[in-house]
């Protein structure tokens, strides 16, 4: 027999594979915890996670007085009186405005300055990028007194501008750093192939780039919208009218030095978390892209 018949002849070698042997149906596999030590931690922080809400839910929905631990019966006579006698329907619109300004100024900033710091090159821009990071460690307090007087020669005290103002240039620079690092993850490639087929730099920015940046730029502007929504120090600092304040110090409002109305401060409570969770329950999808994504330099 010659070589070569022997080699056919021969069996096929067989693969060694690395991947371990399944247990049989109904066993357990020795590395593998048991069902009740991942179901508890996880119930046990369930519920420290729930009870809070659940009882904020209770004192907004049953009767003053009431000591029930049950909303039965169910009266909503205090979201009626926050909403109309303690004006938290001007709050609300005022909330509103100053988060919605916040997000678009914010992310249309952001989104030229992140693209700048991912496709050019420049002397100081690591220098820039220290100062980007190293502004996250600034309090907002320590900036109150400076804020307060550009704010008054600007005659923008009292005004939801001064406040708008404050909310997008501390959003800025994190804002910044994930949409620049969102951008690195965009092959140049394909703008240099928009470029080639006749397009100049915005036109290619605008249908190539844009489009896949839209969780990014849902991320982005989430932030801004829920730091803009929950933030207490610049509205209370730098609006001095009722009807200008928003809903952070509104509830602060309902707290007085003698008495508490715990069915009230539980009503505004509920209409201040309910905008930040519907928009939650809509975009956590493209949120939790973004922010991978714009974590990894790419």
């Amino acid at each position: 027999m010659s070589v070569k018949e022997a080699t056919k002849a021969a069996p096929a070698p067989v693969r060694a594979t690395t991947e371990p042997p399944r247990p049989a149906k109904g066993h357990r596999a020795w590395d593998e915890a048991p069902r009740w030590q991942i179901y508890l931690p996880l119930g046990i922080y369930l519920l420290f996670t729930l009870v809070p809400f659940y009882w904020i839910l209770l004192f907004s929905l049953r009767p003053a007085g009431s000591t029930s631990l049950v909303p039965w019966p169910m009266t909503f006579d205090h979201f009626e009186k926050v909403w109309t006698e303690r004006s938290f329907g001007t709050y609300f619109a005022n909330s509103v405005l100053v988060g919605v300004a916040t997000l678009l100024m914010t992310t249309l900033v952001a989104l030229a300055g992140g693209y700048a710091l991912a496709r050019f090159d420049f002397k100081i821009k690591r220098a820039f990028m220290l100062g980007l990071l190293c502004s996250q460690f600034v309090p907002g307090a320590l900036l109150l007194v400076p804020l307060f007087e550009i704010f008054a020669e600007l005659q923008m005290i009292n005004s939801l501008g001064s406040v708008i103002l404050a909310e997008t240039v501390f959003q800025l620079p994190l804002s910044m750093i994930l949409i620049s690092n969102f951008i690195k993850n965009v092959p140049y490639s394909l703008e240099e192939a928009a470029w080639v087929d006749g397009c100049n730099r915005m036109t290619a920015f605008r249908i190539v780039v844009l489009p896949l940046l839209r969780p990014g730029l849902i991320a982005v502007g989430s932030f801004a919208f829920v730091h803009s929504w929950n933030h207490f120090l610049f509205a209370l600092m730098f609006l001095n009218n009722q009807d200008k304040q928003t809903i952070p110090v509104g509830l602060n409002s309902l707290m007085s030095a003698d008495s508490v109305d715990l069915g009230a401060l539980a009503a505004g409570g509920i209409i201040a978390a309910v905008p930040v969770v519907l928009v939650f329950a809509f975009i956590q999808k493209w949120l939790i892209t973004g922010f991978s994504a714009g974590a990894v330099k790419g």
